[in-house]
């Protein structure tokens, strides 16, 4: 093999949350590695699988009611079992420990500056839309559908959702109606979350046409709310059964987690859908936690106080892995 391109440094190694979790393995488990030895800590988490896992749901501190009754209930793929008996809240644990005054996302558009949330308002935020979403009759294992662009009020959209145990999919506004309707189609959303349009290249888009031929073509949507994102005064007469996102919003109530057993639905990624109908993947919030913990730390190295900028669209399985990132 060729020379290694780069090495990181002492410093940089000492500093690392896997070094971290190998150091803990030894104080914790009695696990004797070598030090700084990714590959034989890769190799003890393939042999003891469910070693590994338990070893990670105790050391980020998974909150469970109750706990788990094993790692691995099934091991067969398709329909392995993670954790069965944990019930979890994956929005939760976002949230956790979180100081209210620190920056919890920054954003910019075409048409804004730079701009960023505190914790204490992401938080407020999703609790005004869960409360929303409560009063609209969604519940646990109702699907959320939205069909809005990489902007924070998607974030707390989707946090909201979360939240209460239903479950969200995305769509990105520059999707055509036919592609939208293949994915949501298949999941019966009641909600519906939409933007009026968007700028993109100095263009504006509206999309509310195509907001109306997705209320058409998806009769299981009760209640569509509209963000008024390209004009903050656009007509919305012609939709059904339509409010604006102020409207939507009950600012004022705590936010609330409704814990739900581990292998409930937290979301549903498509794929692109080249080989016939987009297919439908459903992620848990026992196997987006445990794992997210784990890539967003170990892998991407997150520390509290970093920043992680990733250029997608909500359509795009990669705003989901951004949103993991705030767990660490």
């Amino acid at each position: 093999m060729s020379a290694p391109l780069w090495t990181p440094s002492r410093e940089r190694r000492e500093g690392a949350n896997l070094t971290r979790y190998a150091r803990w393995l030894a104080e914790h488990r009695g696990l004797d590695l070598p030090e700084y030895d990714y590959q034989a800590l890769w190799r003890w988490s393939v042999d003891h699988l469910e070693d590994c896992y338990a070893s990670l749901w105790d050391f980020f501190a998974i909150d469970s009611d109750p706990g788990y009754a094993r790692v691995l209930g099934r091991a067969e793929m398709p329909g392995a079992q993670w954790f069965p008996g944990a019930r979890v809240n994956y929005a939760e644990h976002v949230f956790r420990g979180k100081p209210d005054d620190a920056v919890a996302v920054q954003f910019a558009s075409e048409t804004a500056p730079v701009r960023s949330w505190t914790w204490r308002e992401l938080r407020s935020r999703t609790a005004a839309i869960a409360a929303g979403l409560r009063a609209a009759g969604v519940g646990v294992g109702d699907r959320v559908a939205a069909y809005l662009p990489n902007r924070p009020e998607a974030l707390a959209a989707g946090l909201a959702c979360m939240s209460i145990g239903a479950v969200w999919s995305a769509c990105s506004p520059d999707f055509g109606v036919r592609s939208v309707v293949d994915r949501f189609a298949q999941i019966e959303p009641v909600v519906l979350l939409a933007v009026d349009g968007y700028v993109y290249g100095g263009k504006p888009y509206d999309r509310r046409a195509e907001v109306r031929a997705l209320q058409a073509a998806l009769p299981s949507v009760r209640r569509t709310v509209v963000l008024r994102a390209l004009d903050p005064h656009a007509d919305l007469d012609g939709l059904r059964d339509t409010v604006t996102w102020e409207e939507f919003e009950q600012p004022g109530d705590g936010l609330g987690f409704t814990r739900v057993p581990g292998e409930h639905p937290l979301w549903v990624v498509s794929s692109p859908g080249t080989t016939g109908l987009p297919k439908p993947i459903v992620h848990s919030h026992v196997g987006m936690l445990v794992d997210q913990l784990k890539t967003s730390s170990f892998h991407f190295d997150a520390h509290p106080g970093d920043r992680l900028f990733w250029f997608t669209t909500t359509g795009w399985v990669m705003w989901n892995v951004m949103v993991g990132v705030l767990l660490s």
